[in-house]
């Protein structure tokens, strides 16, 4: 088994990008939280919470975390961003060899990153379902049965959301949970917007010096900067708790 770093109370992954991508296609959920997503909704979403504790695989996408990690506890967790991530498993091929389901924020987006797919990997997605996210609420629980449904009839090897963090992480517990079977769900951030280029396009020079955030705050700074200046939050939170998590059992409120 490949070594865990447990921080925040979240056990990361902490090996190559390869042998992420090895233990993914195993089957189960797979997550990305950025920093912003850590610094807000691991404290005030206890489904957040719940989703990136019980995750089969944690991803180290945040920077911050990992440089935290380096200098100044001692550790070493090797960075595995979800865009790394997502551009290695689509190299690799295996998903489409197997039926796979893609959650896409809206039909603009569905229909250039399958255009993207389509040129980047011979053309061929016949065995690709794309399946438009309703509107799901801001906080709390996530419940879609059509999409459930749509799964359990489709039997894909692999589900791919492609919506926002924060959101995706509480579908993809939901799924997780409700599923007859063990698919691959990937949450990966924007990972398929920065290929297709719906988002700011982050070549892995950036990405591998941790640049991702500033391409992101020059290309849209009324967006982005605001939610980078939030993730400061997450310096606090790892030199205050460290290994534990900012919540603890005790302040948890019982179930209604």
């Amino acid at each position: 088994m490949t070594p865990k770093e447990r921080v925040l109370g979240i056990d990361f992954f902490n090996g190559t990008c390869q042998a992420a991508c090895e233990q993914a296609e195993q089957g189960g959920l797979v997550l990305a939280p950025s920093g912003p997503g850590l610094a807000g909704d691991l404290t005030r979403s206890a489904i957040y919470r719940e989703a990136v504790q019980e995750a089969d695989l944690v991803l180290a996408d945040s920077g911050l975390l990992c440089l935290w990690a380096k200098y100044l506890s001692g550790k070493k967790i090797q960075r595995v961003s979800g865009l790394l991530f997502l551009q290695n498993l689509l190299e690799r091929g295996k998903w489409a060899e197997s039926a796979s389901l893609w959650v896409m924020p809206d039909h603009k987006q569905a229909e250039a990153n399958m255009q993207w797919m389509s040129e980047a990997y011979a053309g061929d997605l016949s065995k690709c379902a794309v399946y438009i996210s309703p509107m799901y609420p801001a906080t709390g629980p996530i419940i879609d049965q059509d999409l459930l449904q749509e799964i359990e009839e489709a039997m894909p090897k692999y589900v791919f959301i492609q919506i926002g963090g924060g959101t995706q992480e509480r579908l993809g517990l939901y799924l997780k949970k409700n599923l007859s079977f063990s698919p691959v769900i990937l949450c990966t951030g924007a990972a398929l917007a920065f290929l297709s280029g719906q988002q700011v396009k982050i070549p892995r020079w950036a990405d591998y010096f941790f640049l991702g955030w500033l391409l992101r705050c020059i290309y849209n700074p009324a967006v982005f900067v605001p939610r980078y200046l939030k993730a400061f939050k997450l310096i606090y939170m790892l030199f205050k708790y460290g290994e534990k998590s900012p919540v603890s059992v005790s302040s948890i409120p019982p179930a209604k």
